[in-house]
């Protein structure tokens, strides 16, 4: 796949797409969360990105909402089903989801969408998926304290992009090997020739290092997973609620998380957590053990009576002796207690094993001396010991456990992927049960110009009352009709359910209706209602785009509601005929709301189809309506259903009423009566 054929992918975009793995299955399959991970590409480019590429590998030239409502119908259906998604992943998966003229993606959305319809919404699983969120990587992770080593120049460059998290030195024998051991924790030398070679520190040689960089660098696996805990931990949550099947050992993965710590570190190992206590301790430890000594030298000295004869304490002072002297001579057994209680004080404090005892026990001396005062370098030389130890057991464990979750990070990926495009299906099942919806057919072959669209039952999504006060509604158009009846009847609101149902069909998802069938159209042109008369330059741009559209409409599906209102009434009739006449030539399928049925009928030059949203009558003052058209009639008018209310009701008013209809006039005034009034306007009705 060529990435700058795409549509809105440049060269940059296009060079930050092949850091991907694999771009072209992300961009195929419309992974917004992986096409997001590319350098500089938000979650909402990548899904304009992913309709792009989706567009540009079924050749679908695009444009198939042609109208500003069209579109508006679009972005209002879409927003229903996003409405119905839980995470952000699975709203932005739903903008690559558009209508389209090509068969192609309509089938494969339609394959989507009938295992969609499948899933059950269970609210435990909706729940589980609000922890869910797309994966992400740990950034720049490095490591200080350990090297690679190598006395190879391409050696060096290789192992540069191999493992970046990790320094990389030349040198250029054993001795800058040496080195380099002093500064680190732990060399790793690539080079064979070093085998054999005895040095002092921890250096590994490894010519195999770069094969296996998880064992280099542990970090590098244990940083992605534990950034991504809590995502996986939602999504094995999702796996077991959802019961979804996985290759993902979702015990095992369970188990190796819950050894990690949120920084990557190894959680849960006594013996580390031992070691690195006792590294943060051993300085309060070590002066707590300070303190424990020379409390009991003091004590002891208060309660000790000490005799020094004169001349001892002449000789004492003549050879210079101080209080050291004078401990180890009148106090050398107590001295010796305090300085155990010092040590046995340090050593149960850090929890030290023998070994670290022994190197402990050094950091009081045995010679006298007051106050009591820790040995520096014995502190430090434990401290070392220690800080070796805990850093031997941590890599061993970072290793360990990061050999057994590197092999799981694909199949974590999927795992997470999974999960997020259950909420994709999950929302197209949620809109199609609370909308009573069903797939659509299709019919492909595209001689069979007898067919426009045929729905059953419908009810339009976009109202916004609830689904069980709307009254359902029939409808079939084959070619170019009229469609006529009362104010408020629901003219709009049909061609509204009508557009609902295109676009959501050649989206390839259930449309709100018990049943529907229709043709696949190249275009839909929604042309709503305009507010007011349009001037002379806007009247123009409207009739040059109906020109444009009847040259070449034998796909398209229009739907107009009272373009009678651009102009004069008398001049609109003569142009929605002439408009009506040519999409009739073109094989188009249209539907024009209008007031002006009767006198359009008259100025088009073939029998228009004329069908009307019939109201049966005034309850209340309030209209009743039939909302499913009756095919091959002109509705009748709500001024009609007035008037024809007040004949009624005056002719139903009594004897004097029927005379002064006998009669001609009125008692009164000699004119004519109220009932005969009412039926001279009926008539002008006929």
């Amino acid at each position: 796949m060529d990435l700058e054929s795409i549509p809105g992918v440049g060269e940059k975009t296009a060079r930050a797409l092949s850091d991907l793995d694999d771009p072209e299955h992300a961009l195929r399959a419309g992974d917004v969360a992986t096409i997001a991970t590319a350098p500089g590409i938000s979650q909402g480019r990548a899904a304009r990105i992913a309709r792009g590429a989706i567009r540009d590998e079924h050749d679908d030239p695009g444009g198939f909402l042609a109208t500003d409502r069209a579109r508006e119908i679009y972005r209002e259906v879409l927003g229903l089903l996003k409405d119905r998604t839980v995470t952000n992943y699975a709203a932005a998966r739903l903008e690559t989801i558009y209508p389209s003229p090509c068969r192609s993606r309509i089938e494969e959305v339609r394959t989507f969408a009938r295992d969609a319809l499948e899933r059950d919404p269970d609210p435990d699983v909706l729940a589980a998926l609000e922890g869910v969120e797309p994966l992400r990587d740990p950034g720049d992770v490095r490591v200080r304290e350990r090297c690679l080593a190598t006395m190879d120049a391409e050696r060096y460059t290789e192992a540069r992009e191999a493992v970046p998290e990790l320094s990389v030195e030349v040198i250029e024998d054993a001795q800058g090997l040496a080195e380099l051991a002093r500064g680190y924790s732990t060399v790793i030398a690539l080079d064979e020739s070093f085998t054999g070679v005895t040095i002092d520190g921890d250096v590994q040689v490894r010519p195999d290092a770069l094969e296996t960089p998880a064992e280099v660098v542990p970090e590098r696996p244990l940083a992605f997973f534990a950034r991504n805990r809590s995502r996986l931990r939602a999504a094995i949550d999702v796996h077991r609620v959802a019961d979804l099947e996985t290759d993902c050992d979702l015990d095992a993965l369970e188990d190796g998380l819950s050894r990690l710590e949120d920084d990557g570190t190894v959680a849960g190992d006594d013996e580390l957590d031992r070691l690195t206590t006792a590294v943060d301790d051993l300085d309060v430890a070590a002066g707590a053990a300070e303190s424990v000594a020379n409390d009991h030298l003091r004590e002891a000295i208060r309660e000790e009576d000490v005799t020094i004869e004169g001349a001892d304490l002449l000789s004492l002072v003549e050879r210079g002796a101080g209080v050291d002297s004078l401990l180890s001579r009148e106090l050398a057994d107590e001295y010796a207690a305090a300085i155990e209680a010092a040590r046995e004080h340090l050593i149960d404090a850090l929890d030290l094993d023998t070994g670290e005892a022994e190197i402990a026990r050094r950091a009081f001396s045995d010679e006298p001396t007051f106050p009591v005062e820790r040995d520096e370098d014995a502190v430090s030389r434990l401290r070392e010991e220690l800080t070796a130890a805990k850093e031997r057991r941590a890599g061993r464990l970072k290793r360990d456990l990061a050999a057994d979750l590197a092999d799981q990070r694909a199949d974590a990926r999927d795992l997470v992927h999974t999960a997020l495009e259950l909420d994709v299906e999950l929302a197209v099942a949620r809109f199609a049960d609370e909308y009573e919806c069903e797939m659509p057919e299709f019919v492909w072959d595209e001689t069979a110009t007898a067919t426009g669209f045929d729905i059953d039952a419908g009810c339009s999504p976009l109202l916004p009352e609830p689904l069980e006060k709307i009254d359902p509604v029939d409808y079939e158009v084959s070619g170019v009709a009229l469609l006529s009846g009362v104010n408020s009847g629901g003219k709009t609101s049909l061609l509204d359910l009508v557009a609902s149902v295109v676009v959501l069909a050649h989206m390839g998802l259930p449309v709100p209706a018990e049943d529907a069938e229709l043709r696949r159209f190249d275009d839909l042109h929604y042309h709503a209602k305009t507010q007011g008369t349009l001037d002379a330059g806007a009247f123009e741009s409207t009739v040059r785009e109906f020109a444009d559209l009847a040259q070449g409409g034998e796909g398209s599906l229009v739907l107009v509601d009272e373009l009678e209102s651009i102009t004069e009434p008398g001049a609109s009739a003569k142009i929605i005929a002439g408009i009506l006449e040519a999409l009739a030539e073109n094989d188009a399928t249209a539907v024009f709301v209008s007031h002006l049925a009767d006198e359009i009928r008259e100025m088009a030059n073939y029998e228009v189809t004329v069908d009307g949203i019939e109201a049966v009558g005034l309850v209340d003052g309030e209209l009743e309506v039939n909302r499913s058209p009756v095919k091959d009639h002109l509705a009748r008018s709500t001024p009609e259903l007035i008037v024809e209310k007040l004949a009624t009701e005056a002719g139903a008013g009594g004897d004097a009423s029927a005379a002064a209809h006998t009669n001609g006039g009125s008692p009164a005034d000699g004119g004519p009566s109220e009932p005969l009034f009412y039926e001279r306007l009926l008539e002008k009705f006929d």
